[in-house]
């Protein structure tokens, strides 16, 4: 009876050491140690180190293109001055186009419109008219006395738009023994202007599309 069960048990051991054996030698048999899904844990020292991007020398790196507005020259331009808001209206037409900003201005300037000449009044009314029959007796014609405004009985020999010929009326009468003289007179006018800003100023010809007689241009403060 005892060897019967000594057989039996060292039946069983063998077969629990087979089992062991087969089951239990995980690399042996390619199996994983870890549950399905679940990373593979590495060490630091096993870990292979990330790459370095690589960092193109000074030689590869290809140079900035040159900016094409710095090749550009701009110019700042005032153009006028224009006589009516028409010109001015139309040369901003003509010149309407890409890379030139514009802006339109009106100025007051002082402008001469003719040149008087006279002879300062010599007193009271009485005396201007004996002066003026004076005028007559010496053969000197086309004279008018003032009667009011800040020139009041002076006498007036001629407003002229050319100051060559208010100089030549200004002789006769001064050789005829009459101290003639000649004063400019002048007014308040308006007159209009074109600023311009050109990007490629370089090549930029506004004399070629402004036909407007007497318009010419000057540098001026960019806006």
């Amino acid at each position: 009876m005892f060897l019967r069960l000594l057989f039996v048990l060292l039946i069983a051991l063998n077969i629990a050491v087979g089992a062991w054996l087969v089951l239990g030698q995980d690399d042996s048999h390619g199996r994983s140690v870890t549950d399905p899904g679940v990373p593979m844990l590495h060490l630091l020292s096993e870990q292979t180190p990330p790459s370095r991007p690589a960092i193109p020398s000074p030689a590869t790196v290809p140079a900035p293109a040159a900016s094409t507005a710095a090749a550009l020259e701009t110019r700042c331009l005032a153009i006028g001055p224009f006589d009516t808001p028409q010109d001015l209206r139309n040369a901003r037409t003509a010149l309407t186009g890409p890379g030139v900003r514009m802006r339109s201005r009106q100025e007051q300037t002082t402008e001469t419109r003719a040149w008087w000449v006279y002879l300062p009044a010599p007193g009271a009314r009485a005396q201007a008219l004996a002066l003026a029959r004076r005028l007559e007796a010496a053969n000197v014609g086309d004279y008018f006395v003032m009667s009011s405004g800040d020139q009041s009985n002076a006498i007036s020999l001629g407003l002229f738009k050319d100051p060559a010929n208010a100089r030549k009326r200004r002789d006769e009468v001064t050789t005829a023994g009459f101290p003639a003289q000649i004063q400019e007179r002048t007014e308040q006018v308006p007159e209009y202007w074109l600023d311009l800003v050109v990007a490629d100023g370089a090549r930029f010809d506004w004399q070629g599309r402004v036909r407007t007689a007497g318009i010419g241009s000057h540098s001026t403060t960019c806006f």
